[in-house]
């Protein structure tokens, strides 16, 4: 006789990397998942008929509580959060919004999470509650490294939001975080788009500092697979309770060429090469923000940028391959085929 199937729920079901772990539970063929998010799948984004797709807002407590009640979890994953792009990033403007939904959500979905009786909850935490002390380098971190030194909103946010999932863990609600590198992959809603970008305005020449800096990415799919891994234990031995875990492709590159390897999936090769000393690109920055002040138009460049374009942020696998047996499954240079591959044809040939 079969044993009934597992109950999960993902919040954020229908986004990018909520869609990808919906996938990966439905392949792993021992799951019933329910996918909630505050929109319906888009198009191009695979929905299965033996997925339950609930429409509902993270803010809304009474909202989660009705589904989080007629879904009955065993285990949540919870990938809700809104991550500022371009100059929003740096800016504390719109820092309300980024805490509400990224902290307030996250507490709402534990709340609903524990009141449903659920045995667990996998968090998507981010590389940020580290990386995003703009200042800092940082080479082959493991998780021994403090949090809570982040100078963004971004990993503000993530950090707290990481602190009350993890405070969270008990015998009856085993709970745990992943922190996975920026992620990449079809459907990606900015880093392929935003490297891509930089075709049309004639910015790949130019290098600032070296290029050098070695960074992590992950493929969605990599990111997803671990968040399986993640449910996994959790039902199991439970010995990723209490934990937080870096989640990467396996491997740092520069920045640079990382860059330059999206741009030739898209025929592009830089025509000459510019490096603009970190001093100088600092000081570019800071007449671009002084424009940005006067005249209201945004710029690209920002000292903040420039800081992060030359950060050295990569991190250690080893206790999520010791501990959740986290392995990535697809390589970077076959994710980044992958993945452009998918771009180009939303562009449709432009």
């Amino acid at each position: 006789m079969a044993l009934p199937l597992e109950r999960i729920l993902v919040t954020g079901g229908t986004g990018f990397l909520g869609s990808a772990i919906v996938q990966a539970l439905v392949e792993a063929k021992k799951y019933e998942v329910t996918a909630l998010d505050i929109n319906p799948p888009s198009l191009g984004t695979e929905t299965f008929s033996q997925v339950r797709y609930v429409r509902a807002n993270i803010l809304h407590p009474e909202e989660l509580a009705k589904v989080f009640s007629e879904a009955k979890p065993s285990i949540v994953i919870h990938t809700v959060g809104v991550y500022p792009l371009g100059n929003a990033r740096y800016n504390l403007k719109g820092q309300e919004a980024v805490f509400e939904i990224n902290v307030t959500g996250t507490e709402n979905v534990i709340n609903a999470a524990e009141g449903s009786g659920a045995k667990g909850l996998v968090y998507t935490s981010s590389i940020a509650v580290i990386v995003d002390e703009i200042d800092g380098n940082f080479a082959n971190v493991d998780e021994s490294w403090p949090t809570g030194r982040a100078t963004l909103s971004y990993g503000q946010s993530k950090t707290t939001a990481e602190n009350l999932v993890l405070s969270s863990n008990s015998p009856t609600f085993r709970t745990c975080a992943l922190r996975p590198a920026t992620i990449f992959g079809p459907n990606d809603p900015a880093c392929i788009p935003v490297i891509h970008a930089c075709i049309s305005k004639g910015e790949t020449p130019f290098i600032i500092g070296d290029g050098s800096n070695l960074c992590d990415f992950v493929y969605v799919s990599n990111a997803a697979d671990a968040h399986v891994l993640a449910v996994c234990n959790l039902l199991a031995t439970g010995t990723a309770a209490g934990e937080a875990f870096f989640i990467t492709n396996g491997g740092p590159v520069a920045f640079r060429d990382f860059c330059i390897a999206v741009w030739k999936e898209f025929g592009h090769i830089p025509p000459f090469q510019v490096n603009i000393p970190k001093g100088l690109a600092w000081g570019l920055g800071l007449m671009a923000e002084w424009a940005t002040w006067v005249t209201g138009a945004q710029a690209t460049l920002s000292r903040r940028a420039v800081k992060d374009a030359t950060a050295v942020r990569y991190v250690s696998l080893v206790k999520a391959r010791r501990i959740l047996g986290y392995k990535p499954r697809v390589n970077l240079p076959e994710a980044l085929k992958v993945a452009c591959q998918h771009y180009k044809q939303l562009l449709g040939g432009r």
